[in-house]
């Protein structure tokens, strides 16, 4: 409006300076046209508010500028270049130009703008129940603003869909399948991605682990069993001939106290699937005897710089050197050996808790086990050939056998005697003997190589 009116005063003005009252006449001057142009620029060429429009005035042969914006911040200006224009909500809106010169020239121009509501996009994929094939997802469409939706499913059924939300999607393979979600205005398209990941398909199978103390695989014999299936929700086992009988845990313990060939079943599911495996495991008769070889006692300098230990459990199935041997291993132990030099002219076995006589720190917890040395010195009864040791394949020779600890039959031995048997009995009745097969001489690291024989229990 100030526009406008400043127009009709210059034109009245311009009439009084040309028209001169003495001349008793007008000279007029030529006019100079308005032409007026503008240009806007969408900033990104995104249509969706809040848009941002750039003006570019293109007008020639004006001095003055009536902007409005209709819908816009600011609504108007009159700057000829009024910089950048906002639109915070979606609709149809004029932008209009009007121009004016000191001659009183002037011109017009509007232009309309079409501005689309944002396109937000957005969708919820769930998985019904469970991932474990066949899966089916459901989907939720949240998307706002836009007018069409084109959906892919990879390895899906259906595979694709225009719905704004399609029905549920079943998937089989196992893995990962890309949900994809296209939407478009008409003007700008937008794409949004998920991942569902469908379990691998089920599969049923197992292992075990034997006992520590039952790797020989005498009756009994106790199991604990190592589930391996895939995809599997609960479990039933079946154990013939053991006890339990069955079990629904993952990974039960059972235990066989016959000999024979055992059938082990196990049926796993998800609900969905259900599958089996069964394995079988043989197991053989109990001789109570547990047998060593090739076990190497060391010397004494040999045990104490923990090169090769004299300290022997059968429990545990190790020999222990000084630095191994703790309050918690020393109750463990059944025998020592202290060999006093590489010439092997003085040997003993020892009991764990009478080691005062030698140059051995005493064991913690140490138990009393009975020896007999020298079987030909004892004059006990005991007698044990290399011959029956050998033979030994199960404890019957034992059982016969009583040990019966004297000063004679502790008598050191050196080694003149090759085999040589020892005989021992636990401080819990486990009987033994041991079978030096070899004394073998290697300076500080010296030993003999023994086999032993002695009853589980």
């Amino acid at each position: 409006m100030r526009v406008r009116l400043l127009k009709i005063y210059r034109g009245i003005l311009a009439i009084l300076l040309i028209c001169i009252v003495p001349l008793w006449g007008c000279s007029r001057e030529e006019t100079v046209p308005v032409t007026v142009d503008f240009r806007t620029v969408i900033v990104d060429n995104d249509y969706s508010v809040p848009v941002q429009v750039i003006i570019s005035n293109e007008t020639e042969g004006a001095d003055e500028y009536e902007w409005t914006f209709q819908g816009a911040s600011p609504a108007s200006s009159t700057q000829k270049n009024p910089g950048t224009l906002v639109y915070d909500t979606p609709g149809t809106y004029t932008i209009s130009l009007y121009a004016v010169n000191r001659d009183g020239a002037e011109g017009e121009k509007s232009i309309t703008l079409d501005l689309d509501a944002p396109v937000i996009i957005d969708f919820k994929a769930t998985i019904e129940k469970d991932n474990f094939s066949p899966a089916t997802v459901t989907l939720e469409n949240n998307t706002m603003g836009a007018q069409t939706f084109n959906w892919t499913f990879e390895g899906g059924t259906p595979a694709s869909s225009t719905d704004q939300t399609p029905p549920s999607v079943v998937f089989t393979a196992p893995g990962e399948h890309t949900i994809s979600l296209q939407v478009s205005n008409g003007r700008e398209t937008y794409t949004k991605d998920t991942i569902i990941t469908v379990a691998p398909n089920l599969v049923a199978d197992f292992d075990w682990e034997v006992d520590f103390q039952d790797k020989d695989l005498e009756v009994p014999v106790k199991l604990t069993m190592q589930n391996t299936s895939v995809s599997s929700t609960s479990y039933q086992w079946s154990f013939d001939g053991g006890t339990p009988i069955e079990s629904t845990e993952e990974n039960p313990v059972v235990v066989f106290t016959t000999p024979g060939t055992h059938q082990i079943m196990l049926t796993s599911t998800n609900g969905k699937e259900t599958k089996s495996s069964t394995k079988t495991i043989t197991l053989l008769p109990d001789t109570n005897l547990k047998v060593f070889e090739d076990i190497r006692f060391g010397i004494n300098t040999s045990h104490n710089t923990n090169v090769i230990g004299s300290f022997f459990s059968a429990f545990t199935e190790k020999i222990y050197t000084k630095s191994e041997v703790t309050t918690d291993t020393g109750g463990l132990i059944d025998l020592v050996f202290f060999g006093l030099n590489d010439s092997f002219t003085l040997n003993r076995f020892y009991a764990p808790d009478d080691l005062a006589s030698t140059t051995f720190d005493a064991i913690p917890n140490a138990t009393h086990t009975k020896l007999i040395n020298t079987q030909e010195a004892c004059a006990c009864g005991a007698n044990l050939s290399p011959v029956q040791f050998d033979a030994m394949s199960d404890d019957s020779i034992l059982q016969g056998i009583t040990v019966i600890e004297n000063t004679a039959g502790l008598q050191p031995f050196d080694n003149s005697i090759v085999p040589r048997i020892v005989l021992f009995e636990t401080a819990d009745g486990r009987k033994g003997a041991v079978k030096i097969k070899r004394f073998v001489a290697d300076g500080q690291n010296s030993y003999i190589e023994t086999d032993i024989k002695i009853q589980k229990q």
